[in-house]
């Protein structure tokens, strides 16, 4: 499988050479976290010692609080990367303890649930650490591998298929299938059921399976646990994980004014539309489908929050919708001003995509555009 550059790799490796932080790298599962750190170890050009969390040994060593041993563990090198650090006991007090001995000694750490990885250290690694996020692939990290002819060559793939590397760099339908149903076996059963001690599967894979059916419309706690049986509590726990385990985002609603605007009710897409695709079983053609515009705004959202993350748009993301159904599909509040974005597959109809009223007289001097396949890239990438 090729390798594709990413943009966090840089931005990695900038910190690496002129601070002095323990870098943490989250990610879901085969986002490419393992191959960022090799190519940050090509990169690097110095001695560096590759150890992964599931290592009974690098497990017992690093979680043993015992200086002598960590130092002989780790030898001379002059970098350490810890591969899914969650699993190592008490890895926040283990990494104090080790910076704290070799102050000089640059440590990459990554983890594939934020809900363990973050507990562990937030605390005894505060002002200590500097985070980087790493999704599946960004539609600028395909275009600068490939091309943009690719890109659009590759648009109904991607929305069919996701963007996992590995999912992108196979060639036959069959082959992403099958990857991306282990993909989805292993973040729900190894990173979740196992690890945050669900105590019902089939309340977890229902949950998706509903939110999978409501990409763009408002989800209610109420009614999902009247769907499933089971108390308000458990419904917001299992959304909660499945945020932390980087399966969903969520998007909350905006408003300032008007009493009749709704923000009681969030909105949730999957960070990569092959699991989503997975948990229905659906990998039909668009022109077979009858959901391509939720794929679409799906795509449209991540590929927005990556392009934000990764060039530093610092924004408050938002929907804005009314109890009387005027909505604005993607609301962003940055530099002072009010963006608004109608996403529509269709370009005629993203061309006569109009503010509602109310919005726009509500909140004076917000800007508002049509997304389309025609002006997509200007908006993702």
């Amino acid at each position: 499988m090729e390798d594709i550059n990413r943009v966090v790799l840089d931005k990695l490796y900038r910190s690496l050479l002129e601070e002095d932080y323990i870098e943490v790298i989250y990610g879901p599962r085969q986002s490419g976290k393992t191959t960022l750190l090799n190519l940050l170890k090509d990169k690097l050009k110095s001695s560096v010692l590759m150890l992964n969390g599931d290592n009974a040994i690098a497990q017992r060593t690093l979680s043993s609080r015992d200086p002598v041993a960590i130092r002989n563990y780790l030898g001379e090198n002059k970098y350490v990367f810890i591969d899914e650090a969650q699993r190592v006991e008490d890895i926040g007090i283990n990494l104090k303890i080790i910076k704290d001995q070799m102050p000089d000694l640059k440590i990459v750490t990554t983890g594939s649930s934020s809900f363990e990885l973050a507990e562990k250290i937030n605390e005894p690694l505060t002002g200590r650490k500097r985070v980087f996020m790493l999704y599946p692939l960004w539609v600028s990290e395909i275009v600068a591998w490939q091309d943009n002819a690719f890109l659009e060559d590759n648009l109904e793939n991607l929305l069919r298929f996701g963007s996992y590397p590995k999912v992108v760099n196979l060639k036959s339908e069959n082959e992403k299938v099958r990857y991306l149903q282990e993909v989805v076996e292993a973040s729900l059963y190894k990173d979740i059921l196992e690890l945050a001690d669900v105590k019902n599967p089939r309340i977890l894979k229902e949950v998706l399976a509903l939110l999978a059916f409501q990409i763009g419309n408002e989800v209610s706690y109420n009614e999902l646990a009247n769907a499933l049986g089971v108390s308000i509590e458990m419904v917001k726990r299992y959304l909660d994980l499945l945020e932390k385990a980087f399966i969903i985002v969520r998007i909350g609603g905006f408003s300032r004014n008007l009493r009749k605007e709704i923000t009681a009710n969030s909105r949730y897409y999957f960070v990569d539309l092959g699991v989503r695709n997975t948990l229905i079983r659906n990998y039909n053609g668009l022109s077979l489908r009858n959901d391509v515009e939720m794929l679409w705004e799906n795509f449209l959202v991540m590929e927005r929050l990556k392009k934000q993350l990764y060039t530093d748009i610092y924004a408050n993301n938002y929907f804005w919708r009314t109890h009387d159904k005027k909505e604005v599909d993607w609301v962003e509040e940055r530099e002072g001003k009010l963006f608004g974005f109608e996403f529509k597959w269709s370009v005629g109809k993203a061309k006569k995509a109009k503010a509602p009223k109310e919005f726009v007289e509500t909140y004076k001097g917000v800007s508002f555009e049509g997304i389309s396949q025609h002006n997509y890239l200007g908006f993702v990438i």
